[in-house]
């Protein structure tokens, strides 16, 4: 059974600027909680989500190399992180390109009970945007590790920067075109 996020926590997500989600680290990796933002983002309510696997956002998105990816970090305890853009919809059925960050969160004695989860949409940024968002999501990881800690938690990796920023913005364009072809309204 997973153990309940502790309060420093779940205040940490309340107040995060950016888009993030925690869920368990077993089983189906069911939501526990979800930021201001992420709902933001997504436009889906925590009662939407909690208790849900976040693939629910790809619903018939063939993200082939996105799946396999977070299949591969998911089958492999000692991967620390993962980062790659996948397509996924907002509540309206509006397609994005979302860059996801996911990490592993541990307990002192080495168990990884929670999965730390960003999101970002990149469908429409500019590489400016991009790097101002790895800026925040930096200081982001950085605020979080003291107030884990403190609840026994380690935040596993390091955000490594996106080494070319423009390209992975012209790689959400190239998949938003052929989402905005293959799903009109």
């Amino acid at each position: 059974m997973t153990p309940e996020l502790p309060p420093a926590l779940l205040d940490y997500l309340r107040q995060s600027r950016v888009a993030l989600a925690i869920a368990t680290a077993d089983d189906d990796n069911h939501l526990l909680a979800v930021s201001d933002r992420f709902c933001q983002l997504t436009g889906y309510t925590p009662e939407d989500v909690l208790g849900r696997n976040c693939r629910m956002l790809q619903r018939s998105a063939p993200n082939t190399e996105p799946r396999e990816r977070l299949r591969e970090f998911l089958a492999n305890p000692r991967q620390e992180n993962v980062r790659t853009p996948i397509v996924n919809f907002r509540k309206d059925g509006t397609p994005f390109v979302n860059l996801l960050y996911m990490s592993r969160l541990r307990a002192i004695d080495g168990s990884a009970d929670y999965i730390f989860a960003s999101q970002f949409d990149v469908s429409r940024s500019q590489p400016d945007l991009l790097s101002e968002y790895d800026s925040e999501l930096g200081r982001t990881l950085g605020r979080l590790s003291p107030i884990a800690g403190d609840a026994g938690i380690v935040v596993e990796g390091t955000l490594l920067t996106i080494a070319n920023s423009a390209a992975t913005v012209a790689q959400a364009k190239m998949m938003l075109a052929g989402l905005e072809h293959d799903y009109r309204a």
